[in-house]
């Protein structure tokens, strides 16, 4: 989790300085395209061939990959619009929306803890965004956008993960997402990074790829009740990015409403977790 935070912490500020001369589009080619090449450098070196590649799902891996390409383009735009720590306060609203959206399309029960921990999260979004107080602008709406977007790549990615490997998933996710950029990027022209951005494209593609890895072998080793709150860490991670690089301002208002975000979270993953421990023990 360690791992996955300072990628995520890194990606952003690699992120912002290549939108100062590429949109989101073509910042996704790059990125894309060189995870495509680490991934493909990885499976090599394992030797275990590219057989692990084929999907048994592969009509899941296209919905997954439309929503993470839509949700990651939004991530980014939003990114150059509000403050980091706005970003990830919004941004943690993803379980949330795994929640109300799962049972229709997991067919799982939306419970009663799972409406308060919605409730819950919509207030910390209001908390954070001020809507009438304080400014709001497209910025909040791409950031909770990417929320959704990550919400149903989440639930792809579970259904997924019962039938094919980490790096199938992640060589499907680098091959489709690099394909779609292309495509979006042609008409305007690719623009070729400059010399002193090369490194922020290699810092992208490579915490693009090192998130995910660590997202999903701390969620591997470790129950969801011990990865979901070391989570919230992006948040002063971010916010501490974000107050020295570029001076933005660590508002209270910001970490109010990501605890009431996070709160929610908890009673979700807790109920869950009680749920699951209940249906493993053996019936008298």
């Amino acid at each position: 989790m360690t791992g996955s935070i300072l990628s995520f912490t890194a990606m952003a500020v690699a992120g912002r300085d290549m939108l100062a001369e590429m949109n989101t589009f073509e910042l996704m080619l790059y990125r894309s395209f060189i995870g495509f090449g680490i991934v493909c450098l990885v499976i090599q070196l394992q030797g275990l061939g590219f057989s692990q590649v084929l999907s048994h799902a592969p009509l899941l891996h296209v919905k997954r990959n439309l929503f993470h390409f839509f949700g990651q383009n939004m991530w980014f735009a939003a990114v150059t619009m509000i403050p980091l720590a706005q970003l990830v306060a919004l941004e943690m609203t993803n379980p949330i929306w795994v929640a109300v959206l799962a049972p229709f399309f997991l067919g799982e029960v939306l419970t009663r803890v799972r409406i308060i921990a919605a409730l819950l999260g919509f207030t910390g979004i209001l908390i954070v965004a001020q809507p009438g107080l304080e400014p709001v602008n497209l910025g909040h709406a791409a950031a909770l956008m990417a929320a959704i977007g990550f919400a149903m790549n989440t639930i792809y990615t579970k259904q997924i993960m019962q039938r094919d490997s980490v790096n199938c998933v992640l060589f499907w996710m680098t091959l489709s997402q690099g394909v779609m950029a292309l495509f979006l990027s042609l008409p305007g022209g690719i623009p070729w990074p400059a010399t002193e951005t090369v490194p922020s494209v290699i810092v992208v593609a490579a915490t693009g790829l090192s998130a995910h890895f660590c997202l999903t072998s701390a969620l591997r080793n470790a129950p969801a009740t011990i990865v979901a709150p070391m989570e919230f860490m992006r948040l002063p991670t971010m916010a501490t990015a974000g107050f020295l690089i570029y001076g933005e301002s660590i508002r209270v208002s910001v970490f109010v409403g990501a605890a009431l975000i996070a709160y929610g979270i908890l009673l979700n993953v807790n109920r869950e977790s009680r749920t699951a421990r209940a249906a493993r023990q053996p019936k008298k």
